[in-house]
Order: structure tokens, then C-alpha cells, then sequence
């Protein structure tokens, strides 16, 4: 049968990924992933890879393929990551190389031999970075909220804003989501609306899109 034209990869805490035909419903595919359970999946810019993130560990699997062992383990191809469950991974954007957050409070990046150059990374403790890749160092810290964690973050295209939602430390105020200029650290805007936890923000430029 045909891989369908739309898919959906779902995970559990049943410790299996599954593939969907997205448009039916049909479940085509399951993996086990007797490892861990997944916290967090992401495929690759060219549609290929499936990241999935465990405990501690990130396994990549090949989308096309219809075997159920991952093509590789980003510990065996690159270094020692974490130590605890990985909660954050992704992809930059020409897939050469990926990123990553865990509970033990480190973030990892790279695969290859590419040029980096920055990464943005929100943690519990209500912390903003910048990380300047090619240094290995933080170039700029913001602080929205003391001891309020942030729980998504957002970056323009061109790396000049970012949008962090948060979890509001006092129960009276309403969850809230900020936005910066990366360069100034100045804090632009604040979004009030939510009456719980702001999970999750996504930023649109409002450009039309490239014609193919």
C-alpha cells in the first residue's frame, strides 16, 4: 500500500510512535519504543526523519522506511547528551543540524561540521538566553518573570524578535507572552488574555510566501 500523501506521527506514554494517514484516520504503522516514554516528537525540514525524544536519550527514525528500528541514536552519532528526559528537540532549518532541552537543565546542539551560529533557549526558572554558538557562550539574558517558567518560545525568521509564553507565578494575574527585540533585550509588548498556564506561541511575519 502506498504511503499516505498526509501523515501524522502520534506518541504515548504506552511507549509506541504511531504513523496515521492523516486525512482517514488509518493508523499504518507502529514502532515500539520500548525505551522510554516519548516527550516530544519533530520531523526534519526535508520530510525524512522523525526525532523523537525519550528519556534521556533521542532516537531518529526514517519516515519513508517500514522498519521498526531507529536509523540512529543521536548519543551514538555525536556526543553525550543528557541525563534526564528530554523535553525539547528540533531541527535548524537546512536540517544540518539539531538542538535539544532536558529536565537535568542542559541544551545540546550540533550534528556535523556546519557553522552555527545562534540558539534561544527558555528554562524553569523564568530564564531567557541567547546562545552565541560559534563562542559556545550566552551573549544576552532576559528575565520576564522571576522563578515563572517559560513554557514555549517563538523567533522571527530573521532571529530579530522572540515571543516567550509563560506560566504566571501568582494566581491572580493572568499567564502571559512577551515580546523582545534580540538584539536590545528590550521588552516590547506584553499579551494578557489567558487565565491559565500559556503553554505554547507561534509568530507569523505577515510575508507572502515565496513562489515556487
Amino acid at each position: 500500500m502506498s504511503q499516505p500523501s498526509v501523515i501524522l506521527a502520534t506518541a504515548s506514554y504506552d511507549h509506541t510512535i504511531r504513523f496515521w494517514e492523516a486525512k482517514s484516520g488509518r493508523c499504518y504503522r507502529t514502532i515500539q519504543y520500548p525505551d522510554s516514554q516519548v516527550n516530544r516528537l519533530e520531523i526534519s525540514p526535508n520530510k525524512r526523519y522523525l526525532a523523537a525524544a525519550g528519556n534521556p536519550h533521542i532516537r531518529l527514525f526514517d519516515i519513508n522506511s517500514n522498519s521498526p528500528q531507529p536509523v540512529s541514536s543521536v548519543q551514538e552519532i555525536s556526543y553525550d547528551l543528557h541525563t534526564n528526559n528530554v523535553m525539547a528537540v528540533g531541527f535548524q532549518c537546512d536540517g544540518k543540524w539539531m538542538y535539544s532541552g532536558s529536565e537535568d537543565g542542559t541544551g545540546c546542539w550540533g550534528i556535523g561540521k556546519v557553522i552555527m551560529t545562534e540558539l534561544i533557549s527558555g528554562d524553569q526558572n523564568g530564564n531567557i538566553r541567547v546562545w552565541d554558538l560559534t563562542a559556545n557562550s550566552c551573549s544576552c539574558e532576559l528575565v520576564p518573570e522571576v522563578d515563572t517558567a517559560v513554557r514555549s518560545l517563538t523567533v522571527m525568521w530573521d532571529g530579530s524578535l522572540v515571543v516567550a509564553a509563560n506560566n504566571n507565578g501568582t494566581s491572580s494575574s493572568d499567564a502571559t507572552a512577551r515580546l523582545w527585540s534580540v538584539s536590545t533585550g528590550d521588552d516590547i509588548r506584553v499579551y494578557q488574555g489567558h487565565h491559565k498556564a500559556t503553554v505554547c506561541c507561534a509568530l507569523h511575519d505577515g510575508a507572502e510566501p515565496a513562489s515556487s
